[in-house]
């Protein structure tokens, strides 16, 4: 029995808009007037509601700096990684220099990789966020945290750092997400 693709890919819509109704219809702890959805309101004239002034709080983060930092430096490896699948499927590259290009691609990979765990481990801490970059044997280490850095919350991410990577030379930056 031949079940064509379109048939397949509208079941699947609407089973997953039928999930996703159900879900929100049932969530507990939602003060929200489902007739709403269905009115001409403009979103000038919508009023939130459950909330109270006193629940509401400006927030901010330098996280968008960390943000931003990791896109340009995602850009330039998405770049380099292109550079390198271009060597690799060239005719023109001897196998000699086709290996030292998938090599270098692993170790970017490994690199990416090993910077993402070492963030994630340093967030568990319980700071707000973190970005780590490794060049070689330099580690930067830059947290945003809810109060100053002690020596001994330093030293405890030079210690995961070097759990990790164990001839890092590490440098730890702290930013204070405090007013």
């Amino acid at each position: 029995m031949k079940v064509k693709r379109r048939t397949v890919w509208l079941l699947t819509l609407l089973s997953l808009a039928a999930v996703i109704s159900v879900y929100y219809v049932f969530e507990p702890n939602r003060n929200v007037d489902l007739t709403t959805i269905f009115t001409d309101d403009t979103l000038q004239e919508t009023t939130l509601t459950g909330v109270s002034e006193e629940e509401i709080a400006a927030t901010t983060s330098e996280s968008y700096v960390f943000d931003e930092m990791r896109m340009e430096v995602s850009n330039e490896r998405d770049q380099l990684r292109e550079q390198l699948t271009q060597k690799i499927a060239s005719e023109e590259m001897s196998a000699e220099e086709k290996n030292e290009a998938f090599n270098e691609m692993n170790a970017l990979i490994k690199q990416e990789s090993s910077e993402a765990m070492l963030e994630m481990l340093i967030k568990s801490l319980g700071y707000a966020d973190s970005l780590v970059r490794v060049e070689g044997e330099k580690v930067a280490v830059s947290v945003i945290s809810d109060e100053q850095l002690t020596k001994q919350q330093a030293n405890e991410i030079v210690y995961i750092i070097k759990t990790e990577l164990e001839n890092a030379d590490v440098t730890v930056n702290a930013q204070s997400n405090y007013y």
